[in-house]
């Protein structure tokens, strides 16, 4: 992983007949849930979440922490490209970059994480580069307006400690939970795991890849 840091502009890539492309997917959006073991919210909301999308070159094929980008103008509606972050166009910045996965319940970025996208390498032009390829990374990005869904507690992205759950480990804002709601103190393999101040212990149906089993829930 590239440490943040001062870099020099890379150099933009001459078009081709067989050039190099970064597509972008957006595996996730604003929401990211959990499931009780009698119910699987979490597999559904990111299935409706989850898109295929293009890019163009933008400011090169290699993502390092600090890098920006956005919509493409040119592959709407889910098309993403590098940006400077002083362009326009710029609206998340990469916080973290993941190597990619199939799996993406193993993807886990760090809180404040609003967007996840998956960087695959494709080569073509024109229809060619639309979807497909092969994954190279995962960027965990953070929204550059004020708008931050997956600060702890804001009910978006993926499910930290800090955030709250229905009685149904579906995430919801911390600012419209209830009595009958949790705040997730601990995310965990087992029950026991969990800490003393842990009221509900809840049990998730298995996920490839995911880091835990268990959401530790509490009083709100």
């Amino acid at each position: 992983m590239t440490q943040p840091g001062s870099t020099p502009p890379r150099p933009r890539r001459a078009a081709g007949c067989l050039q190099s492309l970064v597509v972008l997917a957006v595996i996730l959006g604003l929401g990211y849930g959990a499931s009780k073991i009698f119910g699987d919210d979490s597999s559904k909301r990111s299935s409706k979440s989850s898109s295929s999308s293009s890019a163009s070159d933008g400011q090169g094929g290699s993502w390092e922490i600090g890098d920006c980008g956005g919509p493409d103008p040119e592959n709407k509606p889910d098309g993403y490209r590098a940006f400077d972050c002083d362009e326009q166009g710029a609206t998340f910045k990469a916080l973290k970059i993941e190597d990619a996965s199939f799996l993406p319940n193993a993807i886990q970025c760090p809180a404040g994480t609003d967007l996840i996208i998956q960087v695959s390498r494709v080569f073509g032009s024109g229809d060619d580069k639309k979807g497909g390829g092969i994954p190279t990374n995962t960027v965990c990005g953070r929204n550059l307006t004020g708008d931050h869904p997956g600060d702890a507690g804001a009910g978006g992205g993926q499910l930290v400690e800090g955030d709250c759950i229905s009685a149904t480990a579906k995430e919801i804002a911390c600012a419209s939970a209830g009595a009958a709601d949790f705040k997730v103190l601990g995310l965990v393999k087992e029950k026991t795991e969990c800490p003393a101040a842990t009221t509900e212990p809840m049990q998730l149906m298995m996920a490839m890849g995911r880091p835990y089993d268990v959401i530790c829930g509490g009083k709100v």
